[in-house]
């Protein structure tokens, strides 16, 4: 008894060494990385931030309901960037899509290079009404104030928009002129799907036989105190994004006067269809958690560098911790939220149809089929009709190990030498997902730092962007224009 007891012990304790040497000796992609410091192009802090204010006082707001844009404003827009940008009206070819969306085409002087293209988005999301006194600025003010430039599209996405254009505008302004050919596209739909905006530029490409070498779009940042376990800021790089899958559930029945219920109402019914759905969450997969901790996982605080490098033996307690935070459980699984809800208009009417919106983010690997196969059996319900609107399924997941993922990665790293870089799974939609027949390495990501109270500003209260940040985000697609198509 005494030798087996030995034995499990000596067992223990090697188990236990080597849980620790594999968490002490673990090493990642950017634990050798040289640092490196870019000289920065000199820009007009001044001008640059005023256009920035003009560009967020006008309101091009996209909605959900007819009418679903104001045209005027988008006109308007394009006027006062034809004003602000002179140099790249005169060079580029401009072509206008679905009325209100813009390609921008600069000729390169080499046609053996394929194409790159940059993209933005021109629309922003409405303001609730409800949220307006809880603005420190009026949304639709561009103000100027605390070194920050506030209003509805500061962040999402005319930050985006308006930095490539003024990086291009310097490398004209200069003289440059690009060897490879580069395309600007900026939708203005984006925020409602993007159907008549960026799938129709999409359209364009295809039977014009365009194809590029690379595809940069919006969705990653630096995000600064916001990954739990770092304390350097990590600039996150959109290599895939979810699908996107709107589910309406809805009952039928007689209706009649409250004072006589049936056993169940619709809304009853309905309501014990939306446990079961919560109650049925999608299986967990490491997988792009995996790939951020392989490039970055070296720097992570010891307790989780040992969780992560033995998942051999600890990949259910990761998951488990993981899916514990909304946040990061986002990251694991398809996502399941119930969003809107509707029974009858008055409080003694039996409803006659109850319904309900299940939104879903759907993880690589999955289709809006397989997601509507799992409701339909979570629910297992006949009562319950169940109408998808508003689908598509998730991205390709697009290389970071080829020179396109490392141009962005190296500009980056020569920018902020003490932050980290990873690419990671994008869990909202962007344009960029129309745009995988036409390249292979389609990436998200702009040059912008991220904190907790900024983070949750996108589609919030009080959207805003630092004046360093937006200068730096200048900086940096000047920089990425010169390495792709201007040295």
């Amino acid at each position: 008894m005494k030798k087996i007891l030995l034995v499990i012990l000596a067992l223990v304790a090697l188990l236990a060494l080597v849980i620790f040497y594999r968490a002490q000796y673990f090493y990642s992609d950017q634990q050798f990385h040289p640092k490196q410091v870019s000289e920065r192009v000199v820009v007009d802090r001044q001008k640059v931030i005023n256009r920035l204010s003009q560009a967020i006082q006008i309101a091009t707001v996209s909605k959900d309901e007819a009418p679903f844009v104001e045209p005027e404003k988008f006109v308007e827009f394009h006027q006062f960037l034809e004003s602000s940008y002179p140099n790249v009206y005169r060079f580029a070819t401009k072509t206008t899509i679905s009325e209100h969306s813009l390609i921008f085409e600069f000729p390169g002087s080499n046609s053996q290079l394929k194409p790159y293209l940059f993209m933005g988005h021109m629309d922003v999301v409405p303001v609730d009404e409800d949220t307006l006194e809880q603005w420190k600025h009026p949304p639709f003010s561009g103000k100027i104030v605390d070194n920050q430039i506030w209003g509805r599209g500061a962040l999402d996405d005319k930050a985006t928009v308006l930095a490539l254009l003024e990086a291009m505008e310097l490398q004209l302004e200069k003289g440059n002129k690009p060897k490879r050919t580069i395309y600007f596209s900026f939708g203005h739909d984006e925020e409602i799907g993007g159907k008549n905006g960026a799938a129709k530029i999409a359209e364009y490409f295809k039977s014009n036989h365009i194809k590029f070498d690379m595809v940069l779009d919006e969705g990653g940042a630096i995000v600064d105190r916001v990954v739990v376990g770092f304390k350097q800021p990590i600039a996150m790089i959109g290599v895939a994004e979810k699908g996107f899958m709107n589910i309406r559930l809805s009952v039928n029945s007689e209706g009649g006067h409250s004072s006589m219920p049936p056993t169940h109402t619709a809304a009853g019914i309905l309501a014990e269809a939306i446990i079961k759905l919560e109650n049925s969450q999608f299986a967990a997969s490491l997988q792009f958690t995996d790939l951020i901790f392989n490039s970055i996982g070296y720097y992570a605080k010891f307790s989780i560098r040992l969780a992560m490098a033995n998942q051999w033996l600890l990949s259910p307690v990761v998951k488990s911790t993981l899916l514990d935070n909304p946040k990061n459980a986002a990251g694991l699984r398809t996502t399941i939220a119930v969003t809107q809800l509707k029974g009858s208009s008055k409080s003694n009417i039996l409803p006659t149809q109850a319904s309900a919106v299940a939104n879903f983010r759907i993880f690589p690997g999955q289709t809006w089929g397989s997601v509507l196969e799992h409701v339909e059996k979570a629910i297992d319900d006949p009562r319950v009709t169940l109408e998808v609107f508003m689908n598509n399924n998730p991205s390709p997941i697009s290389s970071a190990e080829n020179e396109q993922f490392k141009m962005i990665e190296r500009t980056i790293r020569e920018f902020e030498p003490n932050t980290l870089v990873t690419p990671y799974l994008v869990p909202g939609g962007t344009d960029a997902k129309y745009f995988y027949e036409l390249s292979d390495s389609v990436y998200r990501f702009l040059m912008i730092r991220l904190t907790p109270e900024t983070l949750d500003s996108f589609h919030g209260i009080n959207e805003r962007i630092g004046i360093d940040d937006y200068t730096m985000s200048i900086q940096f697609f000047y920089e990425l224009l010169n390495k792709a198509s201007f040295n």
